[in-house]
């Protein structure tokens, strides 16, 4: 089982909640859903989403994913992001980790995150 992740905010994914799928507030624009792996998660939290709270961190099993993930970098780098072209549908989400910032606004991965990659 590979495991990649995404950061949402609690509300949005309340909202999807009863849909059966989710999709971020830019996904009709990007036309995908950013993910990250395990290892990139920090990088990618620390630089969009630094001193926000009400996050969660969703690990994602890529085995269950209904639609295509494809693995680039649009912003023209050499290191590879998980997209996921398409919903995402709701039971290939692992676990809903609660995604806070430290008191300096810098994120730390949390415990209870699953290591799996």
């Amino acid at each position: 089982m590979a495991i990649i992740h995404h950061i949402t905010t609690v509300d949005r994914w309340e909202n999807c909640l009863a849909e059966g799928t989710y999709a971020p507030e830019m996904f009709t624009v990007d036309g995908f859903i950013h993910c990250s792996k395990q290892d990139q998660v920090i990088q990618v939290a620390n630089t969009r989403f630094r001193g926000e709270n009400n996050l969660v961190l969703l690990c994602i099993d890529t085995e269950r994913v209904l639609a295509k993930i494809v693995y680039e970098n649009l912003e023209g780098g050499a290191e590879l992001f998980p997209h996921i072209y398409g919903k995402l549908n709701n039971d290939a989400v692992a676990q809903v980790v609660k995604f806070q910032p430290g008191a300096n606004g810098y994120f730390a991965l949390p415990d209870q995150v699953n290591s799996s990659r």
